[in-house]
């Protein structure tokens, strides 16, 4: 008499099948897909090549040379050519809107998105819905509106007419983002700070604010993104040359040097390395922050 113990069954020739036939297509490569992500990755590298690599080539050999192909005599004429005409003072101012705007806009949106989620009571709910409702407006509807109110403040012409819309325009995708990542933590640890005594303040800073770290980076980033590109508000509230952003100056650039694309380019090309930079210092956060909600 045997003591081992009895194998399992075998499973059925139907089942054992099925799971053949699902592991082969789950392997199955998909040629489709691939050849179609290497026509858009073309599609992408392709003028970003392009422009790095005419930025470094002279006016006379832009037109004789194959557009394509790598610079015999790589230059830097071009960027000195752009960086002798101001673009040090438009970066500067570039850099103070997009600091002075997205920096109160994410901070003002985090704590009206933790007193939301956290409050109760009409008042909140219909702060939230004025927010949502902001999400509808265009800024291209309240141009003309925020001009006269800029007019009438006395802020026309200032770097300050363009950091102020810009706040009021980040908070409402701010706060939505935000208030689902603060409602995303586990009420036992507002409970737990609760008991040991904390306030509300002290565990918006304490708790929700190190916990929804991935979603700020990725606020701020977008709308940093979003305001360092801004050109409709700088075109309609400045006039002064000195007080031009980068975006305002390309345009001015391409006035001034419509014949020399390589200059044309070199300037697009500094303008766009601070963006990268700032991808490249915060993408890890980044990108958990957009791909949060696909683990859950």
């Amino acid at each position: 008499m045997t003591t081992g113990t009895a194998a399992p069954p075998a499973p059925p020739r139907q089942e054992r099948a099925t799971r053949s036939s699902t592991s082969r297509s789950v392997r199955r490569p998909n040629f489709l897909a691939g050849f179609a992500g290497w026509i858009w990755l073309a599609v992408t590298v392709v003028p970003i090549y392009w422009i790095l690599i005419t930025s470094f080539k002279s006016q006379s050999s832009y037109f004789s040379a194959n557009p394509l192909a790598l610079p015999t005599e790589p230059t830097l004429e071009n960027y000195q050519m752009v960086i002798e005409a101001d673009f040090i003072r438009y970066f500067t101012n570039s850099v103070i809107v997009t600091v002075g705007a997205t920096v109160p806009a994410v901070l003002i949106s985090f704590m009206a998105a933790f007193a939301i989620v956290r409050g109760t009571g009409r008042f909140l709910r219909g702060v939230n819905a004025i927010f949502l409702m902001g999400l509808a407006i265009p800024l291209q509807a309240t141009i003309i509106p925020v001009y006269l109110i800029i007019i009438r403040l006395h802020l026309y012409d200032s770097l300050l007419a363009l950091i102020l819309p810009s706040i009021a325009f980040a908070i409402p995708l701010s706060v939505l983002v935000l208030s689902n990542f603060v409602r995303d933590v586990p009420k036992e640890l507002f409970e737990s700070m609760r008991l040991d005594g904390a306030s509300e303040w002290g565990t918006m800073w304490r708790l929700a604010f190190p916990l929804t770290r991935p979603a700020l980076v990725t606020v701020t980033v977008y709308q940093a993104l979003h305001v360092w590109n801004m050109f409709l508000l700088p075109l309609v509230l400045t006039q002064s040359p000195e007080l031009r952003v980068l975006p305002l100056a390309l345009w001015t650039f391409q006035g001034q040097y419509s014949i020399n694309i390589p200059a044309v380019l070199a300037s697009v090309v500094l303008t766009t390395l601070p963006i990268l930079a700032l991808y490249v210092l915060g993408r890890r956060q980044l990108l958990s922050g957009l791909t949060a909600g696909f683990s859950k």
